[in-house]
């Protein structure tokens, strides 16, 4: 562009920028902006309410010798099937959070189908801390979940197992993954997991991602022994396929002394699967 012969002036570009971006660099943030932007940051903020501390909480962490964490229905639903009951086990806390996907409350009465993340403890054991994750947990919700669940525990003598669902469609492999025998499993572990694990250790360049992501690099940052076992499925729902395909850690050493009896697990799976599809006709 000239303004005269002999002088160029370079006109401003917004090639690759939105109308939405061009409009915001152009406008100051106002007190009004700046309140709803706290207002929407203390909305988002995550509550870990406890209803059980230990005698050596009260002063500081409680003693968790294990922690075991399921991640998505599917594999909440594998804990509620073979591990948890209402006998051996109690609910102890509970994670209150709001985000654009989902939205958790207080209460400790929930239905398979509702988004909750719940803790439970062993009542045999109360240092067996197990952890059933149905909702999501934004990005930037992440590291206040870890702060404010592990801040709470003695990470000395911790060790943490995770489980968790992937699309078998994120599974990166020079073969077809129409050929690969879905639902299967996958280890990811930190340097300080000694353990043998249940199945073949995930190959490069595959990645995992979100809260199992961010749980396992925490344990890797703390020194923590740690293992992510992650389910691909093509099973977007609740799955009885998916769901035991997990079941091969059942023999694992963290697992194996908490199994309850098969009959029962098979009730509960039936009952787990009702519940869902009883749910879905709803909206038919």
């Amino acid at each position: 562009m000239a303004t005269f012969f002999g002088e160029v002036v370079v006109a401003p570009s917004r090639a690759g920028v939105d109308d939405e971006e061009w409009a915001e660099e152009g406008r100051e943030e106002t007190p009004e902006d700046r309140e709803i932007r706290r207002e929407l940051e203390k909305k988002r903020e995550i509550d870990v309410l406890w209803t059980w501390k230990s005698e050596s909480s009260a002063d500081g962490p409680f003693t968790c010798s294990k922690f075991i964490v399921a991640i998505g229905r599917n594999a909440a639903a594998f804990l509620s099937s073979f591990i948890l009951d209402s006998v051996c086990w109690e609910v102890v806390g509970v994670v209150k959070l709001w985000n654009e996907w989902c939205r958790t409350s207080d209460t400790t009465n929930v239905l398979p189908t509702d988004s909750f993340c719940l803790f439970y403890r062993l009542i045999s054991d109360p240092t067996v801390l197990l952890c059933q994750c149905s909702c999501y947990v934004a990005e930037d919700q992440q590291f206040q979940w870890l702060e404010k669940v592990f801040g709470c525990m003695q990470k000395e003598g911790l060790q943490v197992i995770i489980l968790s669902t992937c699309p078998v469609a994120d599974y990166k492999t020079q073969e077809s993954t129409l050929t690969l025998p879905s639902p299967f499993l996958k280890a990811l572990k930190t340097k300080e997991f000694k353990e043998q694990v249940c199945c073949p250790l995930l190959e490069q360049p595959n990645i995992v991602r979100d809260l199992p992501a961010a749980v396992l690099s925490y344990c890797q940052v703390w020194q923590i022994p740690a293992v992510l076992y992650q389910c691909y499925t093509d099973a977007i729902k609740l799955d009885t396929v998916t769901i035991e395909a997990f079941k091969p850690l059942l023999s694992s050493e963290i697992l194996k002394s908490l199994v309850k009896d098969a009959s029962e697990s098979t009730k509960i799976l039936k009952k787990l699967l009702t519940a869902n599809e009883t749910h879905n006709n709803i909206y038919i």
